[in-house]
Parts: C-alpha cells; structure tokens; sequence
C-alpha cells in the first residue's frame, strides 16, 4: 500500500470490523464510482434475522495455541450481537496481536462454560485439537451437542458478500 502511494496511485485503505464499516465502505465505494448504495444497503438487512433477542451465551474460537477469540471490536464479535448472541468475550481486553481478539486459558474457557461454541476453521483441525483437550468434555456446549464450525469468512473477515450472507444464514440456524 505504502509503495502504491509512493507512487501517487490513487488508493483506498479500508478496514472493515464492524457492520458498521460496511456500511461506510459501501457508500465511500458507490460514491466512489457514482452510484446509489442503497438497494445494496437493503440487501445486508436482509441478511440479518428479526430473532435477534436470544442472549445464549457464545464462544467464538479461532486458534487454539493460544486460545483465541473475538470481542465487540472485531467483525465477528459485533456480527454476534446483530444475532443477539451474548458473547462472553465481548467485553473482554488483551494484549492480542491481533485487535479485537483476547487470548483465554482453557480455565477462563471451562469457567465462561457457553451454550453455545462456534470453532472457525481457520487453523487446520482446530475442532479435533480442541477436542482432546481435557475441558472440552465438561463444556455445556459440548455437552449439549452445540459446537458448530464456521468458515473463517464471513465469521472472522468479512471476505466477500457471499461470505457474509453464508455467515449470517448459519448465524440464524444457531440463534
């Protein structure tokens, strides 16, 4: 990026982590481009649920050395809340390379004990790792048979609208 403007080619930086951001970014693009953003504004509504008053407790794990997970300031911790997902995280602060993410000892993870355990295939056989884990059976996630695994985008990085709107249906079939 930095050569690119070195180069005075015309750029756009963009961080998107949160629906928020995505909003802007669309409108910033369209007006880039001059055109309305509007009837692809009112395609993200409809990629979130009117069900969004279920407060199940949820944990979204993405790496498992060391465990990690999003809180509110990330595009996975604020999608959960457009879901009405209680995210144990969300409040959470850290020292995460990472912004928006918190690292948890397997202790933290055992005593926020969720309803629900989102795993994001991010790292390969993280759900089968973590499954061995000596927590993972006393989890009332596990328990329960509420583990689901999500594809890193959408959930993690927004990727592309397809992502996203795959996200989201999954979102719903959990909330």
């Amino acid at each position: 990026m930095q050569k690119l403007q070195q180069l005075e080619i015309p750029t756009l930086s963009t961080k998107v982590n949160s629906w928020q951001s995505l909003e802007q970014l669309t409108k910033t693009l369209a007006n880039k481009i001059d055109i309305d953003p509007q009837l692809l504004l009112n395609s993200y509504k409809n990629f979130l649920t009117a069900n969004q008053n279920q407060n199940i407790s949820t944990l979204i794990l993405v790496i498992r050395q060391p465990i990690s997970t999003p809180n509110k300031n990330s595009w996975a911790g604020d999608l959960m809340s457009k879901f009405g997902a209680k995210n144990i995280a969300s409040e959470l602060q850290g020292n995460s390379p990472i912004g928006g993410y918190v690292t948890l000892s397997a202790e933290k993870v055992l005593e926020a004990n969720p309803d629900v355990l989102i795993i994001v295939n991010a790292e390969p056989n993280l759900l089968n790792s973590l499954k061995k884990e000596p927590f993972w059976q006393k989890l009332k996630a596990s328990k329960n048979n509420r583990v689901y695994v999500f594809d890193y985008y959408g959930l993690v990085n927004p990727g592309s609208l397809n992502a996203i709107e795959k996200a989201c249906q999954e979102l719903e079939k959990v909330f």
